[in-house]
């Protein structure tokens, strides 16, 4: 299986990191994507979909959805569960603000959040990741390999962030997830 993941990583590695987690294998499905509907979020406690905001979830089970809901193309439910965390300037909340806004078509956000992110933690190596590859879209292949010397530069050699902007580089094109 971890042959798999490392085969499929290096067909697609910007995949496993689309989900904003430094595990490089896809979260499974839980109830929150096969069974809630309208971005509502599987609530363990008491076996119902509830509200993000309207529910007592924690950060990391709202997270947790967040990266279910991204890894599942559904950025807008994405959004709802990152806008009922608590903290919203924790820089993985800003970085998955900034990816599904990219994702979602508004980059010029998505790079203010992916900005706001490294800023608060110049080791986030997913925001400067995502940053990269959205500079690879916009034709800035400076700015993206300038991302790509911090990411090594901070300890991200051989990281999923690395290779996902590498291989962005490598073919002119940021990938769509």
């Amino acid at each position: 299986m971890r042959r798999f993941a490392l085969v499929a990583a290096l067909a697609f590695p910007a995949l496993a990191w689309a989900v904003g987690s430094e595990d490089d294998t896809p979260p499974t499905p839980t109830q929150t994507t096969t069974e809630c509907t309208d971005g509502k979020v599987w609530d363990a406690a008491t076996e119902s979909c509830v509200a993000p905001q309207e529910s007592s979830l924690d950060d990391d089970v709202l997270y947790d959805a967040a990266r279910e809901f991204a890894y599942a193309g559904q950025f807008e439910n994405a959004l709802g569960a990152l806008a009922a965390m608590s903290d919203p300037t924790e820089d993985r909340v800003l970085t998955y603000l900034g990816f599904a806004h990219r994702q979602s078509g508004n980059t010029g956000l998505g790079m203010d959040y992916y900005q706001q992110a490294i800023a608060k933690n110049p080791d986030n190596l997913l925001a400067r990741s995502y940053m990269g590859q959205a500079f690879v879209k916009l034709g800035a292949l400076d700015q993206a390999r300038e991302q790509l010397l911090e990411i090594r530069a901070r300890g991200g050699e051989r990281s999923w962030p690395e290779l996902a902007l590498e291989r962005a580089i490598e073919s002119g094109r940021g990938y769509a997830y």
